[in-house]
């Protein structure tokens, strides 16, 4: 084999001879049928040969066999290099199809560009919103191996989803790989902010690769997100119109800061966000049109409506309820999905003597602790300080010496909000213990940015939990807990009480994308739920809407609040008898449904904040 491909021939050609001749010349000796001469033998002998190494076997004069023999060889030849050129092309495409760099020939496709922490949460989200389609196709692409990344969405989406999950390799911000997937044909593409916030200029090239792709076609909508505020306009800039860009620690503090105010609130943002249950369609209800919005409130059995989409595109959240629904217009809704939006087929159950009129009570002067620091902390400061009501406080402990940045925070807050900074590791006991926890209206721990060297960026905030756990236990008094998080799996581990939000900031904006991905309207709905000043969801006490004790339908509760100016979306449970029960809460529940109201039920609501006060 070492002195080459000819060499090799004539020895294979030798050993098959020494092998056949004589297993030939055995066959025709034992032949009845065989001839009797010699002659005729061998000439029987050559002919059985020659058809077992396909040389034709022709007898005859020496120069008729010397052609079949070389008319066998040109065709072996041929037939072998055949087979040579059809096994290389089917193996290279089977290697292509491997390493991920086929093309994608699907259209009204999803396409997710990027790999981070937010891409398994983005595909199951995906998978689970195009599930009732007859076809659907999300498309991964990212510069990874591809059996890598099927193996690891399989762990998470399983295999129980109809629609297709196809994944590509290749660099994200090469057009020659964008050109694969087919970005002109696809229904949406979502950019996935890297992990690290210094490679935020690595999303804006993205941008710029699919524009170049594109061309002059109708660009395609795109979701990004970038970490850093400072390249959010050049994202916004690349990506064109019909495009939306998120800023991930802007919207982390805001959710932060209103669940602070309002504990349990992340519940239903996280009902609201994935597609498990009920979330946010836009529905064509011509019956509707030149009605007033509060007849709509309660026109529908099992969705809340909640806003209008205008025609050219506006989106009127929790409008006026005289305002008119024109042609062309769509209702936003909650519901479970766009079918099960059908108009009930008489007017609901209302029942006006129950109903009360308690406006929503404004913010009270609250004391407040932050536990941990982080490049969001200045945010969250800043979203505090527009809700707090006079004579509120806030005590920081950060762990380092963070005063400088402390005190640059607070003094950018406009000083409404007076911080005091208190020394102190919150991942010590003996810092929770010198801490007067219980004197605390909320308790808000942040975790340290993730960055490289720091594979678990939440081990210090779950310490920290541990220890305010033990503090609960050992009081007998439960604490109202914010948590931010990186790791969704670490939530499940956390030793908290029933009293404990989290934000998962990760996996909240890949809820967020996903379903701008599939409603850009929503981009409108969200950045006005999440703002500081426009309407955001918020938790009011039943009372203010029915009497407590009474036995109502949410239809009447829809209804009252409707006249306070508020669209209910749900409610949450009184607190349960039993320790360490959770409140139970329920997001578009059927309007028919009759309950007795008791006096620690909340609605869920869309409504305009109150103003402050110093109550």
């Amino acid at each position: 084999m070492a002195r080459g491909t000819s060499t090799l021939i004539c020895w294979l050609a030798l050993a098959c001879l020494v092998v056949v001749v004589p297993l030939s010349a055995v066959l025709v000796w034992t032949d009845d049928r065989a001839p009797l001469s010699l002659g005729a033998k061998i000439g029987a002998v050559w002919r059985s040969t020659g058809q077992t190494l396909r040389l034709g076997g022709e007898v005859g004069p020496p120069q008729r066999v010397l052609l079949s023999v070389l008319l066998a060889l040109i065709a072996l030849l041929y037939v072998s290099t055949v087979i040579s050129v059809i096994t290389t092309g089917f193996t290279e495409k089977l290697i292509d199809l491997r390493r991920g760099h086929s093309a994608v020939v699907e259209s009204g496709h999803t396409i997710v560009l990027g790999w981070s922490e937010q891409t398994p949460t983005v595909v199951q989200e995906l998978l689970a919103a195009l599930a009732h389609r007859a076809a659907g196709t999300v498309v991964v692409v990212a510069d990874r191996d591809k059996t890598e990344m099927e193996e690891e969405l399989r762990a998470v989406v399983g295999h129980a989803f109809r629609t297709r999950l196809i994944c590509r390799s290749g660099r994200v911000t090469d057009p020659a790989v964008l050109a694969r997937v087919g970005p002109d044909t696809a229904r949406a593409v979502i950019v996935l902010p890297p992990d690290d916030p210094a490679l935020d200029a690595e999303t804006v090239k993205v941008l710029l690769a699919l524009r170049a792709v594109a061309g002059g076609a109708e660009p395609v909508p795109v979701v990004a997100a970038v970490r850093d505020d400072r390249y959010l306009a050049a994202a916004r800039l690349a990506a064109g119109p019909r495009s939306t860009v998120l800023e991930t620690d802007d919207l982390t503090a805001r959710l932060l800061a209103q669940c602070v105010q309002q504990p349990g609130l992340s519940h239903a943002h996280q009902d609201l966000l994935d597609f498990a249950g009920a979330e946010f369609h836009t529905v064509d209800e011509p019956s509707l049109t030149g009605r007033p919005f509060r007849d709509a409130l309660t026109a529908y059995r099992t969705s809340c409506v909640v806003g209008v989409v205008r025609a050219d595109g506006a989106v009127l959240l929790n409008p006026d309820r005289a305002t008119r629904i024109r042609d062309g217009d769509r209702l936003l809704v909650v519901a479970e999905d766009d079918a099960s939006t059908v108009l009930a087929a008489g007017p609901p159950s209302v029942d006006a003597a129950v109903m009360t009129s308690l406006p929503a009570a404004p913010p009270r002067a609250r004391r407040l602790l932050l536990l941990g620091w982080n490049r969001r902390a200045p945010r969250v400061l800043a979203q505090l300080a527009l809700h707090a009501a006079p004579g509120s406080l806030l005590d920081v402990v950060t762990g380092q010496r963070r005063g400088s940045a402390v005190a640059a925070a607070a003094a950018a807050a406009g000083g409404t909000l007076p911080v005091v900074l208190r020394a102190g590791d919150p991942a010590l006991h003996e810092t929770i213990d010198a801490l007067d926890v219980d004197a605390y209206d909320s308790v808000m721990v942040l975790g340290p940015d993730r960055r490289p060297g720091l594979d678990g960026p939440d081990d210090r905030t779950l310490v920290t939990l541990l220890l305010l756990r033990a503090v609960e236990q050992r009081t007998g008094r439960g604490l109202f807990v914010a948590t931010e998080m990186m790791d969704d799996r670490n939530r499940v581990i956390a030793p908290v009480g029933p009293g404990t939000d989290f934000i998962v900031s990760g996996r909240l904006l890949g809820l967020l994308m996903a379903q701008i991905s599939q409603n850009g309207h929503l981009a409108v709905v969200f950045e006005e739920l999440f703002s500081a000043t426009g309407n955001s969801v918020r938790l009011r006490a039943a009372r203010h809407f029915v009497r407590a004790g009474c036995e109502a339908s949410f239809a009447t509760v829809v209804a009252s609040a409707g006249r306070q100016g508020a669209c209910a979306i749900g409610y949450r449970t009184a607190a349960a008898a039993g320790p360490g029960d959770e409140r139970r809460m329920f997001i578009n529940p059927d309007q028919a449904e009759v309950r007795r109201w008791a006096e620690g039920d909340e609605v869920i609501v869309i409504e305009q904040p109150a103003p402050p006060h110093d109550g």
